[in-house]
């Protein structure tokens, strides 16, 4: 149900022209919006390490510093990053209209706990009429109903084959989301935009701690090519209104694992719908000396175009998996190191091992094990392989 399974949140997802329109000359949906109805307001994000921030990204990083966000808006079919001051003026305008619009509708809102996500084309301004007009629909049409979570997550969609949507419930909570995102994914965190609801009663410093945990569990795992956009933003919000949540709060252990879950089912849809994609392929790095050389080293064969094109050949070549995990500084002695590739241990002692003949990458789900011996640590990164249709596609559509 997306964003709208949590109690207490309502949301649309409208065509308002940003997008041009599909083979069939219909208008897709491309802006979005959920609205938090409370009782609770809290709320906490994470976004982009990239020095060039999206105007989105900046003003959404100052609207949540206190903690509150009633309402979040986004769009698709322009990024509106790399526009200077009046990009910035433009995602304000968005952000009062929205505030206008929802207290023309009876809600108490100010424009400074409204949330403001763009993807799309970098280095153009938005069309404004376009957006406002749009958000106008938006709230006209907002709902609690599931249908108005899946118009939303289909709003936000550029490059995606499908919509991407999950939810996790506990004892006294559910949580909804709902990503974007197809390509350029890498951390922090993709060029990803993720709308996470609940309604649990949590105070914003747990929640902002619970949401760290779970993007670096997650979406800051998944690494399809390397590259890291400037408008990456994942936004959590808590309303407060589950009809059995305890007022002291709620258990955070469970929340913590609810949230993991939700996150990392995002994430996987994420690279599963990664542009050209024909393998998803989960790295796992196991006794490692810690998490963080875990990590390295997964993500150090995950960025290798060697090793992610001779998958797409279903060439289990395990002699670029050693390579590449040859360059970190992670530690490890390379005449014990062994690989697995699909349950096949093809490199043991740092040599040959199984027949390599036995590994199978007709399927498109691959899983490769890199065991370093150093430690008792681990971590999966999770990437896709490169394809004659990733070239294509990123040759064929600016980005």
């Amino acid at each position: 149900m997306s964003v709208t399974a949590a109690k207490g949140f309502s949301a649309a997802g409208v065509a308002a022209g940003l997008k041009s329109p599909d083979a069939q000359g219909n208008a897709p949906r491309d802006v979005a919006l959920v609205l938090n109805h409370g009782p609770d307001k809290h709320a906490a994000a994470v976004f982009t390490t990239n020095r060039v921030a999206a105007a989105p990204v900046l003003w959404s990083q100052q609207a949540i510093a206190d903690g509150r966000a009633d309402a979040v808006v986004l769009n698709s079919g322009g990024a509106n990053a790399c526009t200077g001051p009046q990009g910035f003026a433009d995602t304000h305008q968005s952000a009062e209209v929205v505030a206008a619009k929802l207290q023309a509708a009876g809600a108490d809102i100010s424009a400074g706990d409204v949330l403001v996500c763009s993807t799309g084309l970098i280095g153009v301004r938005l069309d404004m009429p376009a957006l406002l007009e749009g958000i106008s629909a938006a709230v006209a049409q907002l709902e609690p109903a599931e249908a108005a979570g899946a118009r939303a997550a289909q709003a936000i969609m550029t490059t995606d084959s499908v919509m991407k949507v999950s939810t996790a419930t506990g004892a006294e909570f559910t949580i909804g989301g709902m990503a974007k995102g197809a390509g350029m994914l890498a951390p922090g965190m993709a060029t990803m935009l993720s709308v996470v609801t609940t309604d649990a009663v949590i105070a914003a410093p747990d929640l902002d701690a619970a949401l760290r945990e779970a993007v670096r569990l997650s979406f800051n795992r998944a690494d399809s090519d390397g590259c890291m956009s400037t408008n990456d933003t994942v936004i959590a919000m808590a309303s407060g209104a589950h009809p059995r949540a305890d007022p002291s709060g709620v258990d955070l252990a469970e929340f913590q694992a609810a949230l993991n879950q939700v996150c990392q089912d995002l994430a996987t849809q994420l690279i599963a719908d990664a542009e050209g994609a024909h393998h998803e392929i989960a790295i796992s790095t196991i006794n490692a000396a810690t998490e963080e050389q875990a990590e390295t080293a997964g993500r150090s064969v995950a960025r290798s175009n060697l090793f992610k094109t001779a998958i797409f050949g279903q060439d289990p070549n395990w002699g670029r998996i050693l390579s590449a995990v040859g360059t970190t500084d992670v530690d490890f002695d390379p005449s014990t190191i062994d690989v697995s590739v699909n349950g096949v241990w093809i490199c043991r002692a740092g040599g040959i091992g199984e027949d390599r003949e036995l590994v199978d990458l007709r399927g498109r789900h691959v899983k490769v094990v890199i065991d370093l011996k150093a430690g008792a640590a681990e971590a999966t990164i999770l990437t896709n392989d490169l394809t004659h249709d990733y070239v294509h596609e990123n040759s064929a559509y600016s980005s």
